[in-house]
């Protein structure tokens, strides 16, 4: 790659410029040659005749037919001018940004002047400015390659001759001008939808136009579908997905059921939350005369329903996933399928895809079989009724679920002796009225029946992957999509070593295994003390982010070399996605295109981030709804974040974090100790400590940005 320009004609190295330019845009040759200034055919020839050696040579990519664009592997490259860097923009309220490189190099600062109407997540090129000694780098954004949203959800201010969108999100700095004409029939205050039309040179705020008027501030439904739109998750399924959900047959064809493995004489449960409405995977559980169990995983084979490329499928794809809001579900499949024809109601025929296991005493798999089969589920549990069963060794089908459940004890133990970490963190559910106001929060806890499952699924999509990916000869492995998870970064690593030593505790990360034995270690450590839920957070945040992809790198967090996710077609589209090639590969059909899968990955990963967000967000809104009537009140919390804000507070009881605003805490002139997370005052020498416990009155609530503000009462040293 160093020596791409040495191999290259002058006339070559003109082209190459204007890639290496704009690395991300399609160029054909009429285009070339007029950035170029060339205007005769034979010049124009010779131009496409280079585009054509250029990608025979990898140097770029035939994105579409005749238009091209620099291969990846350049982009950042010395190709590159070295004074201009590509990256993605983390803007701040205050409108200045920093910019994070796609080489991992050091963030870039950019002043408020300098963004170039850049916002938060979109992909820029930026120009560097000479670094200062000890400076931080800092530049200016040159060129917008490619924006992250345009679609914005907030509050209508009316006046006379035009409108504006207040945001509601924290990240966009700007409000929008909308021309009267262009409000769509919405009110003053009323909750609209905003599309960005355009964001003229000179202008200070971006241009928009109302595309949905989504009601009155404050009430639930409204809400909620805010913070669908502000992600842009569709609020409905179009009229084409319904239509063709509402074909689907309901009814099992016998020709079907002869083609497949038939377990509907064995003992199968499912076990899920009360509350669900889906059941996309059962357990199947024989004793066999050698001593040895049959456990089978049975996960609801979408794939038979949805066929590629129709109208639910490109539904689904677009989706990528069913989002979890905190009183809803916006499923990935229209209502017909995801709670009916592939959910596995007890008593009912369903269609299955299967992995199913003979294992021994010592939870060991000593045979594996994959395929198509038909089962019907004898019980669904909740939770809390296996619970019981595991518990006491009594209730319907107890020697069953106990069979499986001291596998599945064995191979976790197994699994987090064999190096996986065990990131258990709390997740904060509520309690809602029939109007879905929350009347109480709590922390929902794991238990052996949500182990039970966790192990199971683990085991079916890890035996999957390694079914597919596990060649001795590379070559031969086709292209499968896995779910993966790479290594901590280091740098992230080594501040989170320096924070939990300031609370007096220590990890070990010279190697892989010393490290997840320590992790563990550590959680263990800290469960019923104060700082767990705060560790637990920053050590999930210091991990990397597990994604999908066709270069299977192994998943670290789990300590699994090959692993995939297999065992929710409902509600993921990676796992439909995994079905199908399943499938093909079963029945010896040769590999898939990697690179069309591998765009297919990163819109799902991508995808699911949204999803996420979207459901954070709502946890949040229902906590600052859940505080909104106990202004007044006084909780007791731990010091979970130090800035030069203030103090971030989470509370004991309901996990709520609210901010300690530093110009409140006006006992003292307080100084901030940024290297060891707490601010000191200047003439009492009072010091308020990451993890501390401190007594907090609710000051206020801004349910609409989702935030609380705290007022200290008293601190426990």
């Amino acid at each position: 790659m160093k020596n791409t320009k040495n191999n290259l004609s002058s006339f070559a190295t003109s082209i190459l410029k204007i890639f290496a330019a704009t690395p991300f845009e399609l160029y054909n040759y009429k285009q070339i040659a007029s950035r170029l200034g060339f205007t005769d055919k034979g010049s124009k020839e010779m131009i496409q005749n280079h585009l054509i050696s250029m990608s025979g040579d990898g140097i770029l990519i035939e994105q579409e037919k005749g238009r091209y664009k620099l291969n990846p592997q350049y982009v950042n490259s010395n190709l590159l001018p070295k004074h201009y860097v590509i990256g993605t923009v983390d803007m701040k309220q205050t409108a200045k940004a920093y910019v994070i490189p796609e080489d991992d190099s050091e963030d870039i600062y950019i002043s408020q002047n300098n963004t170039n109407h850049a916002l938060d997540g979109d992909k820029v090129k930026v120009y560097l400015f000479p670094q200062r000694k000890k400076r931080k780098r800092e530049g200016q954004i040159v060129e917008i390659i490619q924006r992250a949203k345009i679609s914005f959800v907030g509050v209508i201010e009316k006046h006379p001759r035009f409108a504006f969108l207040v945001t509601d999100n924290n990240s966009m700095p700007f409000d929008i001008f909308i021309p009267l004409e262009d409000l769509g029939g919405a009110n003053d205050g009323e909750k609209a939808l905003v599309e960005m039309t355009e964001w003229p040179e000179k202008a200070n705020n971006p241009f928009g136009k109302v595309i949905k008027v989504l009601g009155k501030p404050g009430d639930n439904n409204v809400e909620m579908q805010s913070i669908l739109a502000e992600y842009n998750f569709p609020l409905a399924f179009p009229k084409e997905v319904e239509q063709e959900a509402e074909k689907i047959d309901t009814e099992i064809a016998c020709q079907e059921i002869e083609k497949r493995k038939d377990f509907r004489d064995a003992v199968t449960f499912t076990i899920d939350p009360s509350d669900a409405k889906d059941f996309d995977d059962a357990l199947s559980c024989r004793m066999l005369d050698n001593g040895n169990i049959e456990a089978g995983v049975h996960i609801a084979d979408v794939s038979y329903y949805v066929k590629p490329n129709g109208s639910i499928d490109r539904q689904a794809y677009e989706r990528g996933t069913s989002v979890y809001l905190v009183d809803r579900t916006i499923p990935m499949l229209p209502e017909k399928l995801c709670n009916n024809v592939c959910s596995l109601r007890e008593g009912e025929d369903k269609l299955c895809f299967s992995v199913v296991f003979e294992m021994n005493q010592k939870a060991e798999v000593v045979k594996e079989w994959f395929g198509k089969t038909v089962i019907n589920s004898n019980r669904r549990f909740t939770y809390e009724e296996a619970q019981k069963i595991i518990e006491s060794s009594e209730g319907e089908y107890s020697q069953e679920i106990n069979a499986l459940w001291n596998m599945a004890k064995t191979m976790r133990d197994k699994r987090f002796k064999n190096g996986a970490i065990n990131f258990d963190n709390p997740e904060v559910k509520f309690k809602l009225d029939e109007n879905a106001k929350p009347v109480g929060v709590y922390v929902k806890e794991s238990k052996e029946a949500n182990w039970l499952i966790e192990e199971f699924m683990l085991l079916a999509n890890k035996k999957v992957a390694e079914l597919i990916g596990k060649q001795k000869d590379r070559k031969k492995a086709k292209t499968f999509v896995y779910r993966v998870h790479d290594e901590p970064n280091q740098e992230k690593l080594s501040t989170f070593k320096e924070f939990i030593g300031k609370l007096g505790y220590s990890i070990q990360d010279k190697t892989r295994s010393s490290l997840a034995k320590s992790l563990n270690h550590l959680f263990e450590s800290v469960v019923g003390r104060g700082e767990e839920t705060m560790i637990s957070m920053i050590a999930v945040r210091t991990m990397s982010k597990a994604f999908y992809s066709t270069d299977n790198i192994g998943h670290y967090g789990l300590g699994f070399p090959y692993y995939t996710h297999f065992t929710s077609p409902i509600r993921r589209y990676p796992d439909l996605m995994v079905h199908r090639l399943l499938e093909l590969y079963l029945e010896g059909r040769g590999s898939v295109d990697k690179d069309t899968y591998e765009d297919k990955c990163e819109h799902c990963s991508n995808m699911e981030k949204k999803a996420a967000n979207a459901e954070r967000d709502s946890v949040k809104y229902k906590q600052a709804e859940f505080l909104s009537d106990k202004v007044g009140q006084e909780f007791y919390g731990i010091i979970s974040g130090v800035s030069k804000w203030g103090l971030y507070v989470m509370l004991d009881d309901n996990k709520c974090e609210g901010l300690v605003p530093m110009r409140e805490i006006n006992d003292d002139f307080y100084v901030l100790d940024e290297d060891n997370f707490r601010i000191i005052g200047k003439t009492n020498g009072r010091i308020y400590q990451l993890g501390m416990k401190i007594k907090v009155r609710i000051d206020s609530v801004d349910l609409f940005k989702r935030r609380m503000n705290f007022l200290i009462v008293d601190s426990e040293e």
